[in-house]
């Protein structure tokens, strides 16, 4: 199968599964259901996904499409850092808004206990998403102070996200206060350390959240 037809069967495949999910819950969903809807074959689903688990890698893939695409833009130029890490991971989390409690429902699927084989690589699917939020926001800090703000980061992204899974709200106004919040409280840290001059919220400030 030529790898456009794939990609664009891989692409039904993950939207079939949303929906089956949506109708009853992830769960639930078989990929021989999903093969049954599409009208295709488990083995043309097998070219595409070795397992049901690697569609949840594929929908949050989306999400991340959809910051890379908000970068690219050229929307967020004129913003600070602060500004471009709220706008990008507001970005990821809305990609899913309309699918909310499946995305809820996919991710408590991979904190299952006993199933590490799920939980390292759900590990590093987080450090993938916090990498191309920060490369999407502009951050360039190295060594120490790099690892620092990746962590201050992810810590900020994760907690975005329980509250968002949490929140029914269209919009999700709790969330983005909370996100605001924490990134605001980041930058005035930011600003109190050794080097970093300006003031919280200043576009002068070129590397700090």
């Amino acid at each position: 199968m030529p790898a456009t037809q794939t990609s664009e069967l891989a692409r039904r495949i993950v939207d079939t599964a949303v929906e089956l999910a949506e109708q009853s819950s992830w769960e639930s969903v078989r990929l021989h259901q999903v093969a049954e809807a599409l009208g295709v074959g488990l083995d043309e689903v097998r070219r595409c996904f070795r397992e049901k688990d690697e569609l949840i890698d594929a929908w949050f893939e989306r999400a991340d499409d959809a910051v890379l695409q908000l970068s690219d833009s050229g929307e967020l130029a004129e913003l600070t850092p602060r500004e471009r890490l709220f706008r990008l991971i507001m970005a990821w989390l809305d990609a899913q808004e309309a699918h909310r409690r499946v995305s809820r429902q996919m991710t408590l699927s991979k904190l299952e206990p006993g199933h590490l084989h799920i939980q390292i690589p759900a590990l590093m699917r987080i450090s993938r998403t916090v990498q191309w939020l920060r490369e999407g926001a502009g951050l360039q800090d190295a060594g120490v102070m790099r690892a620092v703000l990746e962590t201050a980061t992810t810590a900020i992204y994760l907690a975005a996200f329980v509250s968002w899974m949490g929140e029914d709200t269209a919009g999700s106004p709790r969330t983005r206060k909370l996100l605001g919040g924490l990134l605001a409280q980041a930058e005035a840290i930011m600003q109190a350390c050794p080097g970093r001059v300006g003031k919280a919220g200043e576009k002068s400030i070129p590397r700090a959240l």
